[in-house]
This record gives structure tokens, C-alpha cells and sequence, in this order.
């Protein structure tokens, strides 16, 4: 599962984008969410606020319930804005 990282998630975790293999009950967005905390300092103080973190697998938004697979690509940002 490769994972990317946006804006200062990527400025927090210190990486852009990681390859990683989350154990086998890691089968939902939130539970990813949860496991990525536990990688490190960095990438918990990124993901302390799920509030301002947006997720999208295979490059189409997801919510918590969302189901993740090996092979997936999730990307992680700040919510984006416009005008």
C-alpha cells in the first residue's frame, strides 16, 4: 500500500510518500489512520486532528468506514479550498 503525504502532513511526517504493510485487521480507512499514528512521532503529531485531514483512496475521496487493500494508493491532505 503506498501512502502519500500533502501540504504539512508531508512537513510533519518528514516524508512524502511511503510504501507501508499495515497488519491484516488494518482494513478500513480510520484503522490505517490509527496504525499510521503508531509509525512514528512525526506522524503522530500529523494525524492528532482527523478533523483537518482529508483521505482519498485510488484517488477518490473516503470516509473512516471506507475499506483499504494492499495495493491501494491513499493519499492524505488538508482540506483544499477555492475560488
Amino acid at each position: 500500500m503506498k501512502v502519500l503525504y500533502f501540504a504539512w502532513l508531508k512537513a510533519k511526517t518528514g516524508v512524502s510518500e511511503q510504501e507501508v504493510s499495515p497488519p491484516a485487521e488494518v482494513t478500513t480507512v480510520a484503522a490505517l489512520l490509527d496504525w499510521l499514528k503508531g509509525q512514528g512521532p512525526g506522524h503522530a503529531e500529523a494525524l492528532a486532528d482527523l478533523s483537518v485531514v482529508k483521505v482519498a483512496v485510488n484517488q477518490e475521496y473516503a470516509r473512516p468506514g471506507d475499506p483499504v487493500r494492499p495495493g491501494d494508493e491513499i493519499a492524505l491532505f488538508p482540506p483544499v479550498t477555492g475560488g
